[in-house]
C-alpha cells in the first residue's frame, strides 16, 4: 500500500488534468455525490460528509456542488429557518494528492486528513458521527483479504441509517466489458500516463486493479455481510456503461 500511496504521490500533479480527458469523469462524480447529498441532507440538515479517497479534490467538489444545489442561495427551506451548515472531510493515503486538494479554494466546512481505509482513527474520526461517505475509485486499491473489514470500519463510522455510496469499476463477469476496458486502457490510459505523467506504472496498476475487481455481484454481497441494508447497484450511460457503476447502501439502523 505504501508503494501504491508513492505512486500516486508522483502522479498528483498531473492528475486532474488526465481524468478530465475522461469524458463523464466528474458528471458521474457529480452524480453519485448528488446520490449521497440528498440522503445525507434528508435525515438532517447540519449534515456531517466524509470523502473517502478524495484524492485530489474532485470527488469533494462534486459534494460541494451537490450541496449547494440541493441548498441555493435565498431559497426558503421548509426543513428550518436557516439550514446548518454541511461540513466534509476529505480523506486520503498520498499526501501528494491532499497537498493539491489543499491549493484548491474550498468554502468553510471543508477540510481534508490523510488516512487509510481499513487503518482509520475511528476514536478521532468519530464513530457513528457521518450521515454519509461517498467513496469514489476506493475499494479495489484495498487488497481483497482486507476489503471486509474496510466495509466494517466504514460501517462503524456511519450513524445508524447513514448512507454509504461508492462508486466503482468493475468489468468482473462480463466478457464485453473486460473487453473494452482492456481496449482502452492499452490504447489510451496507458499511453496518455507515458506522455502526459511519465508515470506509466500507475496507469498499468488502474488497468489491472480494475481487471482484477470484485463483481458487481460480489461486491454487493460484501456490503450486506458488513452491515449495510438497502443496497443497490446501477452502471452509468456512456462509454463506461457496464464498466463503472454506483452502489447504494444503509447502515442497518440498528
Amino acid at each position: 500500500m505504501s508503494d501504491l500511496a508513492a505512486a500516486f504521490d508522483r502522479g498528483a500533479a498531473n492528475y486532474d488534468l488526465l481524468v478530465s480527458l475522461n469524458p463523464g469523469y466528474h458528471r458521474h462524480l457529480g452524480s453519485a455525490a448528488t446520490v449521497l447529498v440528498r440522503r445525507a441532507l434528508a435525515r438532517r440538515t447540519g449534515a456531517r460528509l466524509l470523502d473517502l479517497a478524495c484524492g485530489s479534490g474532485a470527488s469533494t467538489r462534486a459534494l460541494v456542488d451537490a450541496v449547494a444545489a440541493d441548498r441555493p442561495p435565498g431559497r426558503t427551506s421548509a426543513r428550518t429557518p436557516a439550514e446548518a451548515p454541511v461540513a466534509i472531510l476529505g480523506v486520503d493515503l498520498s499526501d501528494g494528492m491532499l497537498e493539491q486538494a489543499r491549493r484548491k479554494t474550498w468554502p468553510a466546512g471543508v477540510e481534508f486528513r490523510r488516512g487509510r481505509v481499513g487503518d482509520l482513527d475511528l476514536d478521532s474520526l468519530g464513530e457513528g458521527a457521518w450521515d454519509g461517505v461517498l467513496a469514489c475509485y476506493l475499494f479495489r486499491n484495498v487488497p481483497p483479504d482486507e476489503r471486509d473489514a474496510a466495509l466494517r470500519e466504514v460501517a462503524r463510522l456511519l450513524a445508524p441509517g447513514g448512507w454509504l455510496v461508492v462508486q466503482e469499476y468493475s468489468v468482473a463477469g462480463s466478457p464485453v466489458a473486460r473487453l473494452v476496458w482492456d481496449l482502452v486502457s492499452w490504447a489510451i490510459i496507458i499511453p496518455l500516463g507515458v506522455v502526459v505523467d511519465r508515470n506509466p506504472g500507475l496507469y498499468r496498476y488502474l488497468w489491472r486493479s480494475v481487471r482484477g475487481f470484485d463483481s458487481t455481484g460480489a461486491f454487493a454481497r460484501r456490503l450486506a455481510a458488513a452491515g449495510f441494508e438497502d443496497v443497490r447497484h446501477r452502471t452509468v450511460p456512456g462509454w463506461q456503461r457496464g464498466i463503472l457503476h454506483t452502489f447504494v447502501a444503509r447502515r442497518a439502523a440498528r
